[in-house]
């Protein structure tokens, strides 16, 4: 529900650029849908009321008219009580001193190659204890096509130092790793402050000289005024991701997506045969944080369709956290990390969809022999036009 104030009808507004004057109420309201607090029955929205009454049980929603209507809601008091046994799990992880990944491995071996950045692990293994999993995707390409990607990717790389492309086809080993993710569930209900700008022109006088002539003529200008505006709006998120994991660029985990975790199926140790797994890194509370400033972009987003008008500004969003769930799931990555001139480079593939991400090395010396070819044709074509113009 958006609020504003505005003059009376014989009142003038008088608008600048950046003039903030008092107007018509906002619109663009949005068809929200949000849950009973007592019985989580869902109650579409009224606009105009101050509180909306459950048709299932009576329970009554209040709606935040200010920020002190918005309490925040520390999620680490959800990680407070001391969690049940069967959600925990004791795990057998070395630590990789390089890119600092902790996987799980298996009793009695002393050296191993860390699948992240290609460095040798000699640390001792340790037993840690993380919550369960409780869910993953099975791998579904797999390593024959996974390899086949890999190659094909190098092979397209423009100025790709040749030494690569051959080292790729000889020692490009792929991995299959499951990479611990959590996703959050959220009921939020937002309170926000702002201004909405609504376009006008204006006629300008200016002269201008023409064949040495001063000549009066007229533009029309834009111009915007700007109006007080505020309300609440609410949004129901489903299934936000967040990787658990430091050990990969998180720009290129991002481009693997979307996953399809519709197909998700519950934890089974079967499943981690042939594969390793990552514990996380991030824990719960840090990752309801990545979380929360994912769903805060979808909010404001609706905040300006709620303002409305030509432009707007958000001032400040106030959000409740309701109904906070999380899942703790593993979803499987075909990795290559592979060292070129001291350097890493990792290879990426949804082993569910067969998207490919990767970083690669480039060859300075190819993007020079390539300028000084373009120079070179450009000269040419130069030169052909001056004589022709001869």
């Amino acid at each position: 529900m958006s609020e504003t104030t505005y003059p009376g009808e014989d009142e003038a507004v008088v608008g600048a650029d950046d003039e903030v004057v008092e107007g018509p109420p906002a619109v663009g309201q949005l068809d929200q849908v949000f849950k009973c607090g007592s019985c989580a029955g869902k109650m579409s929205f009224q606009p105009g009321a101050d509180a909306q009454k459950c048709p299932y049980c009576g329970f009554e929603n209040p709606i935040p008219k200010s920020e002190e209507d918005i309490h925040e809601l520390d999620f680490k008091t959800f990680l407070s009580e001391c969690p049940d046994s069967k959600d925990i799990v004791e795990q057998l992880t070395v630590d990789c001193s390089e890119c600092g990944a902790e996987v799980t491995t298996e009793p009695n071996i002393s050296a191993q190659q860390c699948v992240f950045c290609g460095s040798d692990i000699i640390s001792t293994a340790h037993s840690t204890k993380h919550i369960k999993p409780k869910s993953l995707l099975p791998f579904k390409v797999t390593r024959k096509e996974g390899k086949t990607s890999f190659i094909t990717w190098i092979g397209k790389l423009w100025f790709a130092p040749s030494a690569l492309k051959k080292m790729a086809r000889q020692e490009g080993k792929l991995n299959g790793m499951y990479v611990p993710y959590w996703t959050y569930d959220s009921d939020t209900k937002s309170f926000y402050t702002g201004q909405r700008g609504e376009h006008y022109y204006v006629t300008v006088h200016y002269t201008t000289t023409v064949n040495g002539k001063t000549q009066h003529r007229t533009r029309q200008e834009r111009r915007t005024r700007w109006y007080s505006a505020s309300g609440t709006v609410w949004k129901s998120f489903d299934d936000v991701l967040v990787l658990a994991s430091n050990s990969l660029p998180r720009k290129y985990t991002e481009k693997l997506e979307p996953w399809d975790l519709g197909n998700l199926v519950p934890y089974k140790d079967e499943y981690l045969t042939g594969f390793k797994a990552e514990s996380y890194q991030i824990d719960l509370a840090d990752g309801f944080a990545y979380g929360a400033q994912i769903m805060d972009g979808h909010i404001r987003i609706l905040v300006k369709r709620d303002i409305g008008g030509d432009e707007q500004r958000i001032h400040s969003v106030k959000t409740q956290h309701d109904n906070v769930t999380f899942k703790h799931v593993l979803l499987p990555i075909w990795i290559s990390a592979y060292r070129y001139k001291e350097k890493i480079f990792r290879f990426l593939v949804n082993a569910r969809t067969g998207e490919v991400q990767g970083e690669r090395p480039w060859s300075f010396i190819k993007i020079a022999l390539a300028v000084v070819a373009g120079l070179a044709v450009a000269g040419t074509i130069a030169a052909i036009i001056m004589s022709a113009q001869q």
